[in-house]
């Protein structure tokens, strides 16, 4: 892993912790980051995402920060998780990767072409995968991966269908 990527990995767990530690004890935060997803909403975050430096005339920087902490304020994890979004979405369902539905979902995201495409499709897979198990997603990887989108998607994308299909990669190869 290069210097460059070192640091943006520390900047997307230090974001990922903090949100985790913030929403426990601030209950506007908390409301805020679970409206940030919605677009008609996700300005009521900005105040709280601004507070860390992230660039809100940025789509391409806004986006993926506001989508995680949506999904970290509606699942409130204790930590951030290990899994990847590929095997969170093939563990909602009993005949896992092997699922019709799952690889339906799993297509549906790849399908995507813009990351605000990804982070709209990506909202209703939080409420499923929320609802279905009880896996910790690994929001620190995923934020990496979404941060990343709109210069790779294609990496991105196959990220995600290797962590679907269980062939994992290394991390520090992008």
């Amino acid at each position: 892993m290069n210097q460059n990527q070192s640091a943006k990995t520390e900047i997307c767990n230090y974001f990922v912790q903090a949100i985790i530690k913030r929403i426990k004890k601030d209950n506007a935060c908390l409301a805020a980051f679970r409206r940030a997803d919605n677009p008609s909403t996700e300005h009521q975050s900005w105040e709280y995402l601004a507070s860390f430096n992230i660039d809100l005339s940025k789509s391409y920087i806004r986006l993926p920060y506001a989508t995680i902490a949506a999904a970290i304020a509606k699942s409130e994890p204790q930590n951030n998780g290990t899994v990847g979004i590929g095997r969170a979405i093939a563990k909602c369902y009993i005949d896992g990767n092997q699922s019709d539905q799952a690889k339906a979902k799993l297509r549906r995201l790849l399908a995507c072409d813009s990351l605000e495409e990804a982070c709209r499709i990506l909202r209703p897979l939080f409420c499923l995968i929320n609802a279905k198990t009880t896996v910790a997603i690994n929001f620190i990887g995923l934020l990496r991966e979404l941060l990343n989108f709109h210069r790779d998607n294609q990496s991105v994308k196959s990220r995600w269908a290797q962590d679907f299909y269980g062939c994992s990669i290394e991390e520090d190869e992008k």
